[in-house]
């Protein structure tokens, strides 16, 4: 089975789950009576609308190039994300008007002891399919995939607030209490739904993803070969799973344009190796200049005109840095 429909389907079954646990909470609710409860329920229709938006976007991310759309379809994802995000945070300021307006005009409660059972078990559940969803989009690279099982472990935490707080209600009987955990778990709900907006906007902005940069120099070191004598001004735009990699190669400068090209095509196929083929690259090649001879080890080397001293060990911030380098 390909990644994509193992994707696919992760989706679906997170859609189902939600589904089920939104049909558990409202019973849970209506049992109940519970303004915190209702709010559990209230937060559910949002990963049901989040699921189903994300299912589409990732079915649509995985469509091919096109002539409109030369980088893919990918960042369809990072939208997507960032609508559940939204989702999420007006949800949570929902449920804080219904739990003030609960503070001042309290109601009685009845059967909690049920309630707190069918909230636990949607909490069990919750947490085992989001793990395994943020595993999975992890492995993927699937912002929708991460943000919707990072969304489901959040509700799980929140969840056990509810029971804490019901369960201290039915200990002591104050019915505000029920108000006090609703409004907890409405503030832990928006800020979540502001990460999720957060990590979305800056995968739309093409912001530095530090991580994957920290990937790519580890494996560049790794695997380092003499004929790389220096990688510099590295830029990296994540596609949703697909990167773009643009950066600067330096290489012997008295090699001809098809040894030159051998020498990238082998930086570029180990890459490709690593990342699945979900890359791609725009490659400048450089010349060395003899204030590197230092740092290059190849030998023997006809044009070098300086003893070699050491490699310079590659970092996020000098493979970044639109220089070429040099021993200080």
């Amino acid at each position: 089975m390909s990644k994509t429909l193992q994707t696919v389907r992760m989706q679906r079954n997170l859609v189902f789950v939600s589904v089920a646990l939104f049909i558990i909470k409202i019973i849970a609710w209506y049992i109940t009576g519970s303004v915190a409860i209702l709010t559990d329920a209230l937060e559910s229709i949002v990963n049901v609308v989040a699921g189903f938006i994300g299912l589409y976007s990732i079915i649509l991310s995985a469509k091919p190039k096109d002539r409109e759309h030369p980088y893919g379809h990918g960042k369809v994802e990072f939208i997507s994300s960032a609508i559940e995000g939204i989702l999420i945070a007006v949800a949570g300021i929902v449920i804080i008007f219904e739990a003030i307006n609960n503070l001042w005009h309290p109601h009685a409660l009845k059967k909690l002891d049920y309630g707190l059972i069918l909230i636990a078990i949607s909490a069990v559940i919750n947490y085992i399919v989001g793990h395994l969803c943020v595993i999975k989009g992890k492995k993927e690279n699937s912002p929708i995939l991460i943000a919707s099982g990072s969304h489901l472990k959040s509700d799980t935490y929140s969840s056990v607030g509810l029971l804490l707080g019901i369960g201290l209600l039915l200990i002591t009987g104050y019915l505000w209490i029920d108000s006090i955990a609703a409004l907890v778990f409405a503030c832990i709900i928006i800020y979540t739904g502001y990460k999720i907006i957060r990590k979305s906007v800056s995968g739309i902005m093409d912001e530095s993803d530090s991580e994957i940069i920290d990937e790519i120099v580890t494996v560049m070191n790794d695997n380092r070969n003499s004929d790389w004598i220096d990688v510099h001004n590295m830029r990296v735009i994540d596609y949703a799973g697909f990167y773009h990699i643009d950066c600067h190669l330096t290489v012997p400068f008295y090699l001809t344009v098809n040894q030159g090209h051998d020498i990238l095509e082998s930086m570029t196929d180990m890459l490709r190796i690593h990342y699945d083929d979900k890359v791609e690259f725009f490659i400048h090649i450089d010349g060395c200049v003899s204030t590197q001879c230092s740092l290059c080890s190849i030998n023997p080397c006809p044009e070098r005109n300086a003893a070699f001293i050491k490699s310079l060990e590659w970092t996020h911030e000098n493979m970044v840095s639109n220089k070429k380098h040099r021993l200080e």
